[in-house]
């Protein structure tokens, strides 16, 4: 079934023993973020949490971990829990297929039922804000869909955008927020401030599970994240129009929170423990200023913790980074056969591949580093034969310990963008990046000698499904 909210799926999760009820008191901090940060050691069945007796709060409810293992990921598609990594990546590719399917227009959208505008705003009256981890420079909002229009063509549905975006909370109205210049909004936010104006937003916290998975999906621009998720979902997703912006927003959403990204307006935000499980320390970031906030009665807030991988990040966001790369490496190179980008959000970017001619691997790979996702995050990337199966950790080890040879298949590739998070990087926002060989020379490269490779028995198949239905 496709879910409209978070809170049915919350309850999906409860009957498939995939949600833990936090019913004793506890403080905000550090038990929230620690319990959140020690459920993602569970591994890869680890339950979502729910909070609702956190202390020095009247009526705080909090759901962390939601999308924090295969299991739950699974579930958010409507899949078999027991789901494994390549299964799930494979259905997101059928799935990607039936894209777009445009999205349903509701009446009565849930986070209608409270508001507050203006100077009677005060956000801290409403989410119960924590902080995730020790450097943390305050309070964050850290899973919201955040919803932009490109300013040029604000009409054009495709151009417009939801992602994810770190919020640091500056005021009871005030907050800060990084938008990288590889992503969306930092190019919407850049095409107001040239015409001199605000750049209207639309926060949507408390989501239903697929629009959180779009939301982090690295798509092309032109690309609307709403007929994404109507492909995912396998039923159109439900949307509605905010009221002061006319944004258009999940229609299932607990919270929104309505304002504009006030042009040429900077202020320090950070530091902040981010997905690369390092601090990003502070930087001068736009301000929003909020206008209204529209919620439900007792609103769930959805947290996420970030550290040192794997957290729930990691799930959230492996295989609609492993499948966009796929699509986009595929019509220009169909020998490709797979792509791992699960890695710290795509960081290392393994791919799997036939070759056409001598040399053909290290293209593949350099095609890796001008995708919308790797002109920003890819800062290695290894390249691997066909029937090196890259999801497969020890095969590529393989690979690289016997393919590999540093004197000719490493190719650095130096002063390009890199993400200003990345902690590798020589100056925040540029750094090196690393193309890896480890595929068998083709013709006319006759390097090395690989003529004599072993491989699997014919019978092996055979014995293998014998073999596991002994064991069960």
């Amino acid at each position: 079934m496709a879910y409209d909210d978070l809170r049915s799926f919350l309850d999906a999760l409860d009957k498939e023993n995939q949600l833990l009820r936090i019913t004793e008191e506890v403080m905000p901090e550090p038990d929230v973020a620690a319990a959140a940060n020690a459920a993602s050691r569970l591994g890869e069945a680890a339950p979502a949490l729910y909070f609702d007796n956190v202390a020095g709060f009247d009526n705080a409810r909090i759901a962390m971990n939601v999308h924090g293992s295969w299991a739950n990921h699974a579930l958010a598609l409507d899949l078999p829990k027991t789901t494994g990594t390549k299964e799930q990546v494979a259905e997101f590719i059928n799935r990607w297929a039936k894209f777009p399917v445009e999205p349903e227009w509701r009446d009565n959208p849930l986070w209608a039922q409270n508001s507050v505008e203006g100077e009677d705003i005060n956000i801290f009256d409403i989410l119960p804000l924590v902080r995730l981890n020790d450097g943390d420079g305050g309070f964050y909002i850290d899973k919201a869909g955040i919803v932009s229009k490109d300013p040029d063509d604000p009409e054009n549905s495709g151009k417009q955008n939801v992602g994810i975006y770190r919020i640091e909370v500056k005021g009871p109205r005030k907050l800060a927020i990084q938008p990288g210049p590889v992503h969306d909004i930092g190019l919407h936010l850049r095409k107001a401030e040239e015409r001199g104006e605000d750049l209207p937003i639309a926060i949507t916290l408390g989501n239903d599970p697929v629009i959180s998975i779009v939301a982090s999906t690295p798509m092309e621009y032109d690309q609307n994240e709403y007929e994404m998720a109507g492909a995912l979902r396998g039923a159109p997703a439900p949307i509605a129009k905010a009221p002061l912006t006319g944004l258009p927003v999940p229609w299932g959403s607990e919270v929104v929170i309505e304002g504009v990204i006030e042009g040429r307006k900077r202020e320090v935000e950070g530091p902040f423990g981010e997905f690369t499980g390092h601090y990003s320390g502070g930087r001068n970031m736009p301000v929003i200023r909020i206008d209204k906030i529209s919620y439900r009665t007792d609103p769930i807030f959805e947290h996420l913790y970030l550290g040192m991988p794997w957290t729930e990040i990691d799930y959230l966001m492996a295989p609609n980074t492993c499948v966009p790369l796929y699509q986009q490496l595929k019509k220009d190179f169909p020998e490709v056969q797979a792509v791992n980008a699960m890695y710290t959000h795509g960081l290392v970017i393994i791919v799997s591949t036939e070759k056409r001619y001598g040399g053909f691997a290290k293209a593949v790979g350099m095609r890796v580093l001008t995708t919308p996702h790797g002109l920003g995050y890819a800062a290695t990337v290894i390249v691997v034969d066909e029937d090196v199966d890259p999801f497969n950790l020890p095969q590529v080890m393989w690979a690289l310990s016997t393919k590999m040879n540093p004197s000719d298949d490493l190719i650095v590739v130096p002063h390009l963008s890199l993400m200003e998070l990345a902690p590798q990087s020589d100056n925040p926002g540029t750094g090196a990046k690393l193309i890896i060989d480890a595929t068998t020379p083709a013709k006319p490269d006759n390097r090395g000698n690989y003529g004599n490779q072993v491989r699997d028995l014919p019978e092996m198949g055979e014995w293998l499904t014998k073999l596991q239905q002994l064991a069960k």
